[in-house]
């Protein structure tokens, strides 16, 4: 375990069921995770689905948190939450019920077998950027040297992002 906290930022996606009440009940079981805080949580954006086109389209926020948690411990904890809502991994970018991943954990550059921080294709999605942009559009990318809200100028990624808040409004 960490002898300091670090601050994590989290991405969320679903596209299958009450995609809504999926982020939310995500939401309230991270809140569960002992040692761990949430900070922030963006709006919830609808995207058309990335890489795999051909399904859903997918209801993503993304998330600051403060833990004591090491990475691979966190992404263990993720991992049971994923399973314990339903997920199946059957299909590789394939519909989920949800998918949590870890952007960035504090100003780590990590590599195992099981995870990489920072994210290694979050500079190459808008639907993570946009949100991520929301809560902390300042945060640097401790390996691009870049904000947040420079990546997304630079983003190649065409896909609309929606806020869900601004379709339920009208």
């Amino acid at each position: 375990m960490n002898r300091s906290s670090s601050v994590v930022f989290l991405s969320l996606g679903t596209n299958i069921g009450i995609k809504s009440n999926n982020l939310e009940q995500a939401i309230e079981q991270l809140k569960k995770i002992p040692q761990t805080i949430v900070l922030q949580v963006s709006k919830f954006y609808k995207t058309a689905a990335w890489g795999k086109t051909d399904q859903p389209d997918f209801l993503n926020a993304v998330l600051s948190i403060q833990t004591f948690l090491d990475p691979e411990v966190l992404l263990t904890k993720f991992v049971a939450i994923e399973l314990n809502m339903g997920r199946v991994r059957s299909v590789h970018w394939g519909p989920r019920l949800i998918d949590i991943d870890i952007l960035f954990y504090g100003n780590l550059i990590f590599k195992s077998e099981l995870l990489t921080i920072p994210h290694p294709e979050l500079q190459n999605r808008k639907f993570v950027l946009v949100p991520l942009n929301e809560i902390a559009p300042q945060l640097m990318h401790p390996v691009l040297k870049k904000t947040i809200a420079q990546l997304i100028n630079s983003c190649s990624d065409q896909l609309e992002i929606v806020d869900q808040n601004k379709l339920i409004q009208e």
